[in-house]
């Protein structure tokens, strides 16, 4: 049962993020924001590699509902500390999937490529 629901959930994660964007080109993010990024990754990386799927599971489904949340728009450090470490684990599905590795690598270029100022204009959009 555990294998089938982690199965469908790297169904979901991997997949259906990249159909929305399969065809976009990469955006480019402020030097700021990739310091900031970078910042992020060399602190994290090690514990992100180290998640259990109830771990990302965790973080995943608390990035979705503080970003829907009308009440909380995230700083722009809490913002990229979803992102980055939701791409982190891309590079441990890719190891625990070779397979996948191609999807993973996909996968961790769109989160790492979410910005800041779109998310600031979605909350704009919520408010109205």
């Amino acid at each position: 049962m555990y294998r089938l629901l982690a199965i469908l959930f790297l169904i979901c994660f991997l997949a259906f993020p990249i159909n929305n964007k399969i065809h976009a080109q990469t955006k480019k993010l402020s030097i700021e924001d990739q310091l900031i990024q970078d910042s992020i990754y060399k602190s994290t990386k090690k514990k992100v590699l180290n998640f259990s799927m109830k771990d990302f599971d965790t973080l995943f489904f608390e990035y979705f509902n503080r970003k829907s949340d009308l009440n909380v728009v995230l700083s722009k450090t809490e913002f990229y500390n979803y992102t980055v470490q939701i791409a982190t684990f891309s590079d441990r599905l890719g190891i625990l999937y070779p397979d996948q590795k191609k999807v993973a690598a996909q996968n961790k270029e769109k989160w790492l490529s979410e910005s800041y100022e779109e998310y600031m204009q979605y909350k704009a959009s919520q408010k109205k």
